[in-house]
């Protein structure tokens, strides 16, 4: 973003002097009057560079949802879709090997939650506990 997150923060640049006991140049110099000086613009700039750091990520985060956008392939499902799931290793019985199924189902699409997230339900009725993402779904074909 240009400035350090303890700029953002505080309004000032963090100080770590070489030395411990040796004060520096910019400490030797300041007096009491033009450190308040010094603060009070400071505190005025502060809120102006957290508007331009906010700007700079909404920008970035364009650019990067633009590079998503133009290689994911997202799939769109209707209510009543037959899909199937993906396994992953967390929910695979023990000991099963590579060869084992990469996709279980068929289930069906119950309700759609948001943008890409999908309720679903068994054939025989049952709604699933979580809901899933389209990225783990594919069409299932009878």
């Amino acid at each position: 973003m240009g400035d350090t997150p303890f700029s953002h923060v505080y309004g000032a640049e963090a100080l770590i002097p070489v030395k411990i006991g040796e004060p520096s140049t910019r400490y030797t110099q300041a007096t009491e009057e033009s450190n308040e000086e010094e603060m009070r613009v400071n505190l005025d700039l502060l809120e102006e560079r957290r508007e331009t750091a906010l700007i700079r990520m909404a920008a970035q985060k364009q650019v990067i949802e633009w590079y998503y956008n133009r290689i994911a392939r997202l799939k769109y499902f209707k209510i009543g879709d037959y899909v199937l799931k993906k396994f992953f290793q967390s929910t695979r019985v023990a000991n099963t090997g590579k060869l084992s199924p990469n996709w279980e189902g068929p289930y069906k699409i119950h309700g759609i939650i948001g943008k890409g997230a999908y309720e679903l339900e068994t054939l025989d009725g049952k709604i699933l506990p979580s809901n899933w993402n389209v990225v783990h779904l594919k069409k299932y074909y009878f």
